[in-house]
């Protein structure tokens, strides 16, 4: 299990999930605080590559031997790259959630919509 943390390079959405912006990309997964409270992720339910994801709407699963959750986009765009390895390995979210463990790559159709995330120090207050 990773320790808590809240990498200061990450933009982060209210629903937990965070987005790595370079250029007129972003990689999403999710956060410390997300796995942590799922506990042992069991199962990802790998998106499309192709498909179109919208801020704040629910684009995949994960399954954890608590419950199924839903994860959110933070920003909009089209799925251009999921990680693969999770469809064998989704533990790889709780043991790397900001490395190793991204869920998706995305091309950002509006990157504008950043100014609506939290830095680190903003979403870790928000946790409290």
């Amino acid at each position: 299990m990773a320790q808590a943390s809240y990498p200061d390079d990450l933009l982060y959405h209210s629903e937990h999930d965070w987005a790595r912006v370079e250029g007129e990309e972003a990689t999403f997964g999710i956060t410390w605080y997300a796995q942590d409270a799922l506990g042992e992720v069991v199962y990802f339910d790998l998106p499309k590559v192709g498909g179109t994801v919208s801020r704040g709407e629910a684009y995949a699963e994960v399954e954890s031997v608590k419950a199924v959750s839903d994860v959110f986009a933070p920003l909009s765009g089209e799925i251009v790259a999921v990680n693969e390895k999770l469809a064998d390995e989704p533990e790889t979210i709780n043991d790397d959630p900001y490395g190793k463990g991204w869920l998706v790559k995305v091309r950002l159709s509006d990157p504008s919509e950043t100014e609506s995330l939290m830095d680190a120090s903003a979403y870790e207050a928000s946790l409290t």
